[in-house]
């Protein structure tokens, strides 16, 4: 193939336990999948169900990572959530058989321009500038459904410089991973090295300059990202 310029290198995350890496492919996000959080939003989670939005695969950034506060915002959000790893394609996949194509699980920081996304929501416009941004996807390193199983229930939790700022169950997704599988793959045909971000608990609010994020997730360890001075 004779390309104009060098193709893009694959972004990838780390695989717990191994050198090796899980390219991804692209990145889907659950909206508002936490009835807590969806209150905190403002919105009655009985009258509207969870929602997908995307972020670019190369948004994606190893835990330890230093990111600097990002431009044209004052409002920077972190977001907890628990990262389905795709590894077998499919269509109308079904719900008893949603879980045969997951490869793994990881913890994920859903990064938010806070005020982008008011502003975005007020003109009904897309979110992208307020969720799509450069390295606005902290993803942990994946652990194999071999070694972690599907967590359904366990600890969720976030904290900023020892503070804890979220803190809920797993159990408490208003739609199960199975249940977002099978909703997404009729709308959109999955495929190896797609991630979905499944939504975060109440508790969300502001990073600054400085900030130490960290979280963890019942059986899957935890991730932390430093925020540096603003880019």
């Amino acid at each position: 193939m004779n390309l104009v310029f060098a193709a893009p290198i694959t972004p990838t995350v780390a695989v717990h336990g191994t050198e090796a890496r899980f390219p991804v492919r692209r990145i889907f996000c659950v909206g508002r999948n936490y009835a807590a959080h969806a209150r905190e939003m403002g919105k009655d989670p009985d009258r509207e169900p969870p929602f997908f939005f995307s972020k670019p695969a190369d948004a994606v950034v190893d835990s330890g990572t230093t990111i600097s506060y990002p431009p044209q915002t004052e409002n920077f959000h972190y977001e907890a959530e628990l990262v389905v790893a795709i590894g077998t394609a499919g269509a109308d996949i079904a719900e008893h058989d949603a879980l045969n194509h997951v490869w793994g699980y990881a913890i994920g920081n859903d990064l938010t321009r806070r005020d982008l996304q008011q502003v975005a929501k007020d003109l009904a416009r897309p979110w992208d500038f307020a969720k799509a941004f450069d390295r606005s996807a902290v993803i942990g390193p994946v652990h194999p459904v071999a070694k972690a199983g599907h967590p359904e229930t366990g600890s969720i939790r976030l904290t900023v410089n020892g503070v804890v700022k979220q803190d809920a169950d797993l159990a408490e997704m208003i739609w199960s991973t199975p249940e977002i599988i099978s909703y997404l793959s009729h709308s959109i045909a999955l495929a190896p090295g797609d991630l979905i971000m499944t939504g975060t608990p109440a508790g969300v609010g502001p990073l600054v300059p400085g900030d130490v994020c960290v979280i963890s997730i019942a059986g899957l360890g935890e991730i932390s990202t430093t925020i540096g001075p603003k880019a």
